[in-house]
């Protein structure tokens, strides 16, 4: 079963998401009207997450804890958790629940990844829905082709491009004509949130290198690059090329302001997991696998 909660400087058992971070919703929340963001890509999506990621399917057994959560939740803010909330002495310190739905999600300022799940506290499970929930989270995905670059500083100069590996751009790029002096073409990419990003790949330079100049600037302008965060191609099995970014820890990452925004959600944390917990009804949480 997945573990809903961070492991501090241990391994990770092999069924428990490395690196992981929830945040509870209060039931209910969110605002009437929404413009419906479009479906994240599952590849870029993953691609983004990072190599450790796994997320458990529907309707398989997951464990959440909610103190190592708050914990977590009041760190990401700076607040003491004691002092900021309430005790709920009949909640258990973990509930075994059954996972409903997953839904991708990308912060539309940020572009970091986290996932929506809807969580159900159950009082009973068979040995086999143990079984199966194990096995489900170890069933590996299929590799797409892709690379991964740090940002160097030339790589986000205003006044630069994107310097390719060679490997990497005749692995994940269209083809070039290399009758064409110099061998060149327009490609694009879509981003987390159905974005076309359009680029010049170019082979040029001594010694000659694949580059991506026109349309690059504007990418690193529009996505507020800097050195040291990482750029990753990825080619879905539908041949379509898709761009994503993991940015450097520059700082400590805070709760993406689309997740949570206020001292009320916060306190609403406990109080959402002690409601579900008592009443064997649904609840949410954010799941952000790179805090």
């Amino acid at each position: 079963m997945m573990k809903m909660e961070r492991q501090q400087q241990q391994p990770p058992a092999p069924s428990a998401a490395a690196g992981s971070a929830v945040t509870v919703a209060v039931p209910g929340a969110g605002c009437e009207g929404e413009k419906k963001a479009p479906a994240i890509n599952s590849d870029l999506w993953h691609a983004c997450a990072g190599p450790l990621v796994q997320l458990p399917p529907a309707g398989s057994l997951v464990v959440y804890f909610p103190q190592g959560h708050s914990e977590q939740v009041a760190a990401s803010m700076q607040k003491d958790v004691d002092a900021h909330v309430p005790n709920y002495p009949n909640l258990p310190s973990k509930l075994i629940c059954l996972l409903h739905n997953i839904t991708l999600h990308a912060d539309l300022e940020t572009d970091e990844v986290y996932a929506q799940m809807t969580l159900q506290p159950v009082t009973s499970y068979g040995k086999e829905a143990l079984q199966l929930s194990e096995l489900a989270l170890k069933q590996a995905r299929p590799q797409n082709e892709f690379f991964c670059k740090t940002l160097t500083a030339s790589d986000t100069s205003t006044h630069g491009g994107f310097s390719v590996p060679r490997r990497a751009a005749e692995k994940i790029f269209p083809p070039l004509d290399f009758s064409m002096q110099p061998p060149a073409q327009e490609i694009q990419a879509r981003d987390l949130h159905d974005n076309v990003w359009t680029f010049r790949h170019i082979y040029r330079g001594q010694p000659k290198r694949h580059l991506l100049t026109t349309g690059w600037s504007l990418f690193v302008s529009g996505k507020r690059l800097f050195a040291g965060d990482s750029v990753i191609f990825v080619r879905d099995e539908r041949q379509q090329l898709l761009l994503g970014i993991r940015r450097a820890n520059r700082q400590p990452t805070n709760i993406s302001s689309s997740v949570l925004s206020s001292d009320s959600m916060h306190i609403g944390i406990l109080a959402a997991a002690a409601h579900a917990a008592a009443n064997n009804s649904p609840f949410t949480i954010f799941y952000n696998p790179r805090s």
